[in-house]
């Protein structure tokens, strides 16, 4: 088993990165999350999480985004290489960690996979 650690090579962190990802617009979405992606010529995908004050309070800001960092660490080897991952969760909803689970491995793989059928 590989080191399961959240590493600081695995965040999106510069605000310049999440503009470049918001602007390539290849996204794929369910009723839990949204997901926008771009290539990032890395060998590993990297996490980004945009949770507006839409969500609610601070305490559930941070605890989407807690869960979003579990989410990754915990899937990242299941999860496209080479991308970054901007996750955006949908207003109003409180998912679990396993239903976060399930959802960020599918919706990333099919945002992965439409950045490749529209080209680079």
């Amino acid at each position: 088993m590989s080191n399961q650690r959240f590493l600081q090579k695995y965040r999106i962190r510069r605000n310049a990165d999440f503009q470049r990802v918001f602007r390539r617009r290849r996204s794929a979405a369910d009723e839990v999350i949204v997901v926008h992606v771009c290539e990032n010529d890395l060998p590993h995908a990297r996490l980004g999480a945009a949770v507006s004050k839409k969500v609610g309070n601070a305490v559930r800001r941070n605890r989407w985004k807690r869960l979003l960092r579990e989410t990754f660490r915990i899937t990242r080897e299941d999860l496209p290489v080479g991308v970054d991952l901007v996750v955006v969760p949908r207003r109003g909803v409180q998912p679990s960690l396993s239903q976060l689970l399930t959802s960020l491995r599918s919706v990333a793989r099919r945002a992965a996979a439409r950045l490749s059928e529209r080209g680079r």
